[in-house]
């Protein structure tokens, strides 16, 4: 009876999270959102000659990977995205697309050098701060990066953030 009830009764915090990308290993981009994106599993219908029955699928279907970040007064996070953006999309030459190519190539440990793409991980700490849990996504790339607002009106010191929007191929969550 007692090994069906929860042994541990900590909750999860919001903010025991940490960002990490394989491709700019550097740059954490200063998270200060981050989401497991919500996975859904598409449905068949069977016909029935009273009511139609919803039956399972095969097909999985992943919402996008959101990121809110803190931009370092250098913009060294955000050019970073929007170059990487400007490589997939080469706006002005296909060289530009090289040119991202070649970069991941001589970068140690990128897996995915021959796609503009890259791995990247959400680590989830314990209540005491420890990890605990990482969300593993394969085969990122962005395909948004938000607008920069100034505002000279502001009373307060206020940190400018930007937000990412990644798609990927799949992730895994692995319990360590």
């Amino acid at each position: 009876m007692f090994d069906t009830q929860i042994s541990n009764r900590n909750f999860l915090l919001a903010s025991g999270f940490k960002f990490s990308l394989e491709k700019y290993p550097k740059i954490d981009f200063f998270c200060s959102e981050a989401n497991i994106p919500a996975i859904n599993l598409g449905v068949a219908v069977q016909p029935s000659y009273l009511k139609d029955i919803p039956v399972p699928g095969d097909k999985l279907t992943y919402d996008d990977l959101v990121l809110r970040f803190n931009v370092d007064e250098d913009l060294t996070n955000y050019i970073t995205v929007h170059n990487w953006l400007r490589g997939l999309g080469f706006p002005y030459t296909t060289n530009e697309y090289q040119q991202l190519l070649n970069e991941d190539a001589n970068q140690p440990g990128v897996q995915n050098a021959n796609s503009g793409q890259s791995d990247g991980s959400l680590i989830i700490y314990n209540s005491n701060y420890n990890e605990n849990v990482i969300v593993k996504f394969t085969g990122l790339f962005p395909v948004s990066l938000s607008t920069i607002s100034f505002n000279a009106q502001v009373q307060n010191s206020e940190y400018v953030t930007a937000e990412v929007v990644f798609k990927y191929t799949l992730y895994d969550i692995i319990k360590l």
